[in-house]
């Protein structure tokens, strides 16, 4: 979670400095992004109403096992160490 924060932050940090320098941001309208994001919530739509069809119940942990590494990869677990670091 600590380095979705520091992308968080750096790129706050990047976006005041653009706006300082009355420059605009080369990334792509929010539009966009929000269109993504709708890619990867439709691309889960498939395998859960598959899922349905066969019979099986759809709970949280269905969700949390299926879903979540697509949407979000391999999230960063405690004791993990950084990728720099073998």
């Amino acid at each position: 979670m600590k380095i979705y924060l520091v992308s968080l932050g750096a790129g706050l940090l990047v976006g005041v400095i653009y706006s300082l320098l009355n420059v605009r941001s080369p990334a792509p309208p929010v539009i966009a992004l929000v269109g993504l994001l709708g890619i990867l919530l439709g691309e889960q739509v498939v395998p859960l109403a598959r899922r349905v069809f066969a019979g099986h119940p759809i709970s949280v942990s269905v969700i949390m096992d299926d879903c979540r590494n697509h949407l979000f990869g391999r999230l960063p677990a405690r004791g993990d160490k950084p990728a720099d670091q073998s």
